[in-house]
């Protein structure tokens, strides 16, 4: 019953932090941003196709610069998380980053006059949320038997992209206002928010906020540090970590060449989560209403896959499963050409 409570609390973590990649990096904020960059860069003199360009451009700028120092300190990070084991105070401070980036993104002004402020909230909260699922990840491990690993982090993603379809689905009936100044319920965006001043999108920051922090609660109530981890974290103990890690990898062909093949894979991954929205509004002029029903279906299909992909990881292993999914993707991609 404990484990799996703790199973349970692990999986809420992704649940929580979800709606920062569905709602703000994809569907929600990073459209709304683009659109808003677009608009300032028109109103400055700019032409359509250079103001959308330099919006595009501006955005990636933001997400090269967050994934810059993310990809930097990750290693020492998770050395640290391995070496000092007490994980809980760093995910702790990693979520307050996560909830202040994300509150910050209220006062993403539809104007454009803090283009500035607006990325770099996003990306400190970006940075919180990635680095929190570091050391969530380091916890993987002691949740179950080496063969279930697959199943119970299958089952995670799939609960979190069902958090992430469910905030979603609220964002959209709740607050995202269309032209006419409703929701695509025809509802008035929720508190009295002003259609106008694109303030039911605006919300989609702290909405995003607050459902962290109240989901985090089953997180950190279910999920406990044995008493035999309580040592303080060794910066000194994680350093030389990393340096045998990297050392061993010339032994290690096969990790190396995974690591390689990972990298590149999921920069594949991270650039169509950054920009597939953005690329939506730019270049195929839909709405930001729009680019969030095609994030519910695509939601839906990348929670049912997760779990899917979990129970086949079980049964076949992991690298099976990890080359079909990139066939897949290198084939959707391919027809979307």
């Amino acid at each position: 019953m404990v484990k799996n409570r703790r199973i349970w609390g692990w999986f809420f973590f992704d649940w929580a932090s979800q709606p920062y990649h569905t709602v703000l990096l994809t569907f929600i904020f990073g459209p709304y941003f683009v659109s808003v960059a677009q608009g300032a860069f028109e109103s400055g003199g700019a032409n359509p196709d250079v103001a959308k360009s330099n919006a595009q451009g501006m955005w990636s700028f933001g997400l090269t610069l967050t994934g810059l120092l993310i990809g930097l300190s990750a290693p020492f990070l998770g050395a640290l998380a391995d070496t000092a084991r007490r994980r809980m105070p760093w995910i702790a401070a990693f979520s307050l980053m996560f909830v202040m980036g994300a509150t910050g993104l209220w006062w993403a002004m539809p104007d454009g006059s803090n283009l500035w402020w607006a990325l770099i909230s996003f990306g400190f909260g970006f940075i919180g949320a990635e680095f929190a699922l570091i050391f969530t990840n380091a916890q993987l491990p002691g949740l179950g038997s080496r063969q279930d690993i697959g199943r119970i982090s299958g089952s995670g993603f799939a609960f979190g992209y069902l958090g992430g379809l469910i905030a979603l689905i609220l964002v959209l009936v709740l607050l995202v206002e269309q032209p006419n100044g409703k929701t695509i319920a025809g509802l008035t965006p929720l508190f009295g928010l002003d259609a106008e001043g694109r303030e039911g999108t605006r919300f989609a920051g702290p909405f995003t906020a607050i459902w962290f922090a109240v989901f985090m609660i089953p997180y950190f109530l279910w999920v406990r540090e044995s008493a035999g981890t309580r040592e303080r974290a060794s910066f000194g103990a994680a350093r030389d970590s990393l340096v045998r890690a990297v050392r061993g990898l010339a032994k290690r062909p096969s990790l190396t060449a995974f690591l390689g093949g990972s990298m590149l894979y999921r920069d594949a991954l991270n650039a169509l989560y950054g920009f597939g929205g953005t690329y939506a509004t730019l270049v195929l002029g839909w709405s930001t209403t729009r680019v969030g029903i095609f994030g519910i279906v695509s939601v839906i299909a990348a929670a049912g896959l997760s779990y899917v992909g979990g129970l086949l990881d079980r049964k076949f292993g992991p690298k099976p499963v990890i080359v079909a999914s990139i066939l897949g993707l290198v084939g959707v991609c391919g027809l979307i050409l």
